[in-house]
């Protein structure tokens, strides 16, 4: 089935463009969503009429989305979290804690916007993809830090524990013991 999409689609098509679907999808989720209306010559009429603004809305929407890629791009995100010595966290950073610290700091965003493959479980800086538009993606940066004050409670390489084994403390009273062949 010929559809006129009338916003921009994820994976489908620009706003304003004439593009072919199955029939269920059109029929069950892009025309009564609002994001389609069939081919027709009234609907292809009606596109034409309204391209040149679909145009300018677009256009707005692009620069607006590129704006907001700029503040996005300064903003460095910084999680404290426990780690092991290797750098491996316990546990770690999520899509739902990214999204968390950026309401925080004012930023909205849709959860589908951040492209996150996997959870983040290492120490360091990482770059987080965001689709803010169907032509604008912005680059976030995540930094991953080990969490102050913790305490690693293992000797020091060439130190040793101030505790005897049980075998090398059960041996030296055997050596204290007068035997009984002297």
């Amino acid at each position: 089935m010929k559809i006129i999409l009338k916003e921009d689609v994820f994976k489908l098509g620009s706003l304003g463009d004439e593009v072919e679907v199955k029939r269920g999808f059109a029929r069950n989720f892009l025309i009564p969503q609002g994001k389609a209306l069939p081919l027709s010559r009234e609907n292809v009429k009606q596109i034409s009429h309204h391209r040149g603004l679909l145009a300018k809305k677009r256009a707005d929407a692009i620069g607006q989305a590129q704006n907001f890629a700029k503040q996005l791009e300064e903003i460095e995100i910084i999680f404290a979290m426990k780690s092991g010595e290797s750098g491996k966290l316990f546990g770690s950073v999520t899509q739902k804690h990214i999204y968390d610290a950026l309401a925080e700091k004012g930023i909205n965003l849709d959860r589908k916007q951040l492209n996150l493959s996997s959870p983040i479980k290492t120490l360091g800086s990482h770059v987080l993809p965001v689709k803010l538009h169907t032509e604008v993606n912005a680059d976030l940066m995540i930094k991953v830090v080990a969490e102050a004050g913790e305490s690693q409670e293992q000797p020091a390489e060439g130190e040793e524990s101030s505790e005897e084994t049980p075998a090398a403390g059960a041996e030296s009273e055997k050596a204290a013991e007068p035997t009984a062949a002297e």
